[in-house]
């Protein structure tokens, strides 16, 4: 395994970047920024053996601060939507910038995808740690958080370590946007396996309603593989609301989810131990250029966020993301990548 520190640009407001790229003995290699915690790239073999940059990215820090979808991005201090920015903790009433629509999402205006952390080498790869203050995006407490990106055993590992001043929220994940197919086309043919029963119905604007229906006889239902786009179009209500899947998910068991590609016979598998992943299809990206000009659009990748529910802070009777004072959050992300040669 190893770690070389390159130059990546600046930010517009002057903050230098750098990128780390990370080899394992085993074939796999990544590039992380210090930008976001940002996976910039994530290099496995197909097959053949030929090398597959499996996930969506720019070769610029200016298309990471000017374009949406936060490519690859550690998102926080709360992963998805906080309904109309508002929450209550210990009696007290909580307000959050309103940056979709109207509710709060991935942080707010200035969350950690745009942060420049601190970055350190350790054993099979890279720690970032940053500080988020108190009243930071109008969350409390005074926030330390470290995220290890390590490669070991053919697999992509995120380890996130949190610890707060006072009580506060918390939700982190990881919004690396996959290809298996090396970010050629669309993944309607991505073959997908989601061990979960049930799903989160959402409003238009992406909130969940707070029903928890049974993905039976939906077109939510991967709990036997198919490919992606056999009911994305469909008229079922779910992905009518989404123009597509982007749905938070209740994880039965691991693996979470396994996504396969019969084209090039690459087999990702997640395991996690939170309590939700959310299927999101890049429903909303919009044309682009990625990396070395290639070509970005809709539905041209799948993200798998493994998280708290959405919203969860507002609905008591779903998993808590209540971080008490001075208590540690320790949660480990493992994409895993193999090889199907049938």
């Amino acid at each position: 395994m190893s770690v070389t520190k390159m130059y990546f640009g600046k930010t517009s407001d002057g903050r230098e970047v750098n990128c780390f790229k990370i080899t394992s003995s085993d074939g796999i290699e990544a590039e992380v920024l210090d930008y976001g915690v940002t996976i910039r790239t994530l290099i496995v073999r197909d097959k053949n053996q030929n090398p597959v940059d499996v996930v969506l990215g720019y070769d610029t820090i200016e298309e990471y601060e000017n374009n949406d979808g936060y490519f690859g991005a550690t998102v926080g201090r709360f992963a998805n939507r906080i309904c109309g920015g508002k929450f209550t903790l210990n009696g007290k009433e909580y307000t959050l910038a309103l940056n979709n629509g109207a509710n709060h999402l991935h942080g707010g205006v200035v969350g950690f995808s745009k942060y420049v952390w601190d970055a350190e080498e350790i054993e099979d790869g890279v720690l970032f740690s940053m500080t988020s203050p108190d009243g930071d995006e109008g969350y409390p407490g005074t926030l330390n958080l470290k995220v290890a990106v390590t490669l070991k055993n053919g697999a992509i590992n995120l380890n996130y370590h949190a610890v707060s001043e006072k009580d506060t929220i918390v939700n982190f994940t990881n919004h690396s946007y996959f290809n298996l197919n090396g970010g050629a086309g669309d993944i309607h043919g991505h073959l997908l396996t989601l061990n979960a029963d049930y799903f989160m119905m959402n409003d238009k604007g992406g909130l969940p309603t707070g029903e928890v229906p049974s993905v039976k006889g939906t077109a939510m239902d991967f709990t036997t593989e198919h490919a992606i786009g056999d009911a994305i179009d469909s008229d079922d209500d779910a992905v009518v609301a989404s123009d597509g899947y982007d749905n938070n998910y209740v994880i039965r068991e691991n693996p979470a989810a396994i996504v396969r590609s019969e084209k090039n016979g690459i087999v990702m598998t997640v395991i996690t131990d939170q309590p939700g992943v959310q299927l999101y299809t890049a429903n909303k990206t919009s044309a682009r250029k990625g990396k070395n000009g290639a070509e970005y659009g809709r539905r041209s990748a799948l993200c798998l966020e493994t998280q708290h529910y959405p919203d969860c802070i507002n609905h008591p009777e779903w998993p808590s993301c209540i971080l008490k004072a001075g208590e540690e959050f320790n949660s480990t992300t493992t994409y895993s990548f193999s090889i199907n040669k049938d």
